[in-house]
């Protein structure tokens, strides 16, 4: 009796990470339902029918499925998907359902990426099957990191009631307080900048999705996916990024010394008006409403990873991966939600992550090994420094400050460095052509 085979190991790694998944997913949809609240897959499947929280980001992941598709075949999911959130608005309208808590279109979206994945289990075969059903996990999975991120944020508010705040303005005092700067040049630039600024904020998702979508582009004609592309940094980061919120849970300048935070707040200070450094900071209670999601920076980290991935894109997307950091750090500071140090740690933070990623797609060698243990010596070193040192930090700015972005700038160097020298590696060198000599008869 002939023996059967094993699983190939890049099988049973796919494998290994769906379940995971699957697994996470559910623990967390079980955490909510402790509150009395859905969970992310329940969230999911809603808007299969109901109006969803964001129609943008249902295209953007119908656009990541259609990446294995022909040409004709986008045609034709496109179209399905438009027909069917025009059916939705028509029903809507004719029974008076006004979607006051959601887009009125992206169910389309939905629909045509459970299709593909029903036509992929049911009508395609192997190496075809499996390229389709990676579309369809490609867009689900993102959506799912909206989810999933969602339902943390919720646990975080409920399970830390105390907040770390006071020890980040203290110590963003080594930074020259840029939260309070920045929100004043906001304040003052108006509300269309203010608005300006809340698109580029809130559509992170999506300009990811438009550099991912470049990097994706050959998949339907070689029939695989790259070996590393923006996506898996993308959701990479919003795993663990909320873990870091349970160890270090900050709510923001705006909620702890702003006006949102009403009577939780320390003092409605910002951003008038930089927090004393009078005291020796402490931990403070807050609601259970606010996320405590601002250590590190993940919106800092996600358009990080956005700028680098479109490094070698075509220069309209390298200008707007640096336009998308620029404006996305400046929505950051200057509406309040994170202070200075949050952006330090969240530049450490990505760099680190994309260096991990990209050593296990090339392989583990020294070189990587030392990039990413240096990274996550420094992202260490800053959590405990705000954390411990923050008086001493507050009141000398003058070493601190340097030291800080330092600490930062080396682990951009080593990224680059480190980096560059496995891009020069990857290119085999050009193949001397033969020297023709002349024989004398």
């Amino acid at each position: 009796m002939p023996l059967t085979a094993w699983p190939r190991p890049r099988t049973m790694l796919w494998a290994t990470a769906a379940l995971v998944t699957l697994g996470f997913l559910v623990a967390l949809e079980i955490a909510a339902r402790r509150y009395g609240l859905p969970g992310p897959i329940t969230c999911q499947m809603q808007e299969v029918i109901v109006a969803p929280k964001s129609g943008f980001l249902l295209y953007a992941c119908m656009a990541l499925t259609m990446v294995v598709l022909t040409r004709r075949q986008r045609y034709v999911a496109l179209g399905a998907a438009l027909g069917i959130d025009a059916v939705f608005l028509v029903v809507r309208w004719a029974v008076g359902a006004d979607p006051t808590d959601g887009h009125p279109f992206g169910n389309g979206a939905l629909w045509v990426i459970l299709g593909c994945a029903v036509i992929a289990v049911t009508r395609r075969t192997g190496q075809e099957r499996v390229l389709l059903l990676k579309g369809v996990g490609l867009g689900l999975l993102l959506l799912a990191g909206r989810k999933t991120g969602d339902t943390w944020l919720l646990i975080t508010s409920k399970t830390r009631p105390t907040v770390l705040d006071p020890y980040l303005a203290v110590a963003d005092h080594a930074l020259g307080n840029p939260s309070w700067l920045v929100g004043r040049i906001v304040t003052a630039a108006g509300p269309v900048a203010a608005r300006a600024l809340d698109y580029v904020y809130a559509q992170l998702a999506v300009a990811a999705v438009v550099v991912a979508l470049y990097q994706l582009r050959h998949v339907a004609a070689e029939r695989r996916f790259p070996r590393h592309h923006l996506v898996r940094t993308f959701l990479v980061i919003g795993v663990l990024g909320p873990g870091i919120y349970m160890i270090f849970p900050v709510v923001g300048p705006i909620f702890a010394y702003g006006a949102d935070g009403g009577h939780w707040a320390v003092a409605n200070l910002w951003p008038d008006l930089p927090p004393p450094i009078s005291a020796a900071p402490h931990e403070i209670p807050f609601d259970e409403i606010t996320p405590r999601n601002c250590m590190p920076s993940l919106h800092t980290a996600w358009a990080t990873a956005i700028y680098i991935h479109s490094r070698r894109a075509p220069r309209v997307l390298r200008y707007a991966g640096t336009f998308w950091l620029i404006a996305t750090l400046t929505a950051t500071l200057g509406f309040g939600y994170h202070y200075g140090v949050d952006l330090l740690a969240g530049v450490v933070f990505t760099l680190t992550i994309e260096a991990a990623l990209r050593s296990l797609e090339r392989g583990w060698d020294r070189s990587g090994v030392q990039l990413v243990t240096y990274g996550v010596a420094v992202f260490a070193a800053l959590l405990a420094s705000y954390r411990y040192l923050p008086m001493e930090m507050a009141q000398r700015p003058w070493l601190f400050g340097p030291l800080l972005i330092l600490a930062m700038a080396s682990v951009i160097y080593g990224y680059v460095r480190t980096t560059g020298q496995w891009e020069q590696k990857a290119v085999p060198a050009p193949r001397s052509e033969p020297e023709h000599e002349l024989v004398s008869g």
